[in-house]
């Protein structure tokens, strides 16, 4: 694919001012070149990626998939890989809820969590069993239900909690509990870049590769998917 760069300014421009017609509350991001010759994409903020004609004036939505040996293959997730990553490892630790592995450190994940989700609590009955096979699992907040939404609030009182760990796991066994929460902004920032990531619901798991899989696994189909 060429460099993001390559795309002429006027373009961008254009194409920006006919979008911003249709739909001006709309937040969208910078004007890049797409996998097809022809098509510009622009990311709307914790929305779809349009993949857009070069006079701005149809655009189409969807996945993407690029013809490879062997297989086909989502070219929106392929461009993430990266940013996955980078993102995974700039996240403080103390911005993580983690629930360290048993012994050697085989594997590390990134879990996108909300308190309201009956998936993220089945799969959070499997991280014992992660642990014991040697994953570590680190949890990110994702409230489903958008920012300063209930579910925002009570992960915010995990994130307050003088013990992370027996928060989550109390919240998740109780959503009805209540805790008093405090000045953090980490679970916002975690929904809008899990938004830039492509996640787009609870349990979302991104491996160290920056592979994402959405979705309730079980310990054992984590371990085969990892190699472990």
């Amino acid at each position: 694919m060429a460099e993001k760069s390559q795309v002429p300014a006027p373009v961008a421009a254009n194409i920006l001012s006919r979008l911003r017609s249709g739909r001006p509350e709309l937040p969208y991001g910078k004007v890049e070149l797409s996998p097809v010759p022809g098509l510009y994409q622009v990311q709307v903020e914790s929305g779809p990626l349009l993949y857009v004609s070069a006079d701005g004036s149809f655009f189409l939505t969807g996945t993407l998939y690029g013809v490879m040996p062997g297989g086909f293959v989502d070219m929106q997730d392929l461009a993430l890989l990266p940013q996955r990553r980078e993102a995974m490892a700039s996240i403080a630790a103390k911005d993580m809820v983690t629930f360290a592995a048993e012994g050697e450190t085989k594997a590390s994940i990134y879990v996108f969590t909300d308190i309201d989700c009956g998936y993220c609590r089945k799969l959070h009955n499997e991280v014992p069993a992660m642990n014991a096979k040697g994953i570590e699992v680190n949890y990110l907040g994702y409230p489903r239900a958008g920012l300063n939404s209930p579910s925002h609030t009570k992960l915010v009182g995990v994130m307050c909690a003088d013990d992370p760990r027996d928060a989550l796991t109390r919240m998740k066994n109780n959503p009805g509990l209540k805790l008093p929460t405090c000045d953090n902004s980490s679970v916002a920032e975690q929904f809008i870049l899990g938004g830039k990531l492509g996640v787009r619901g609870t349990p979302a798991i991104v491996l160290a590769d920056g592979s994402l899989l959405p979705g309730y696994l079980t310990a054992a189909a984590l371990a085969k998917q990892l190699g472990i």
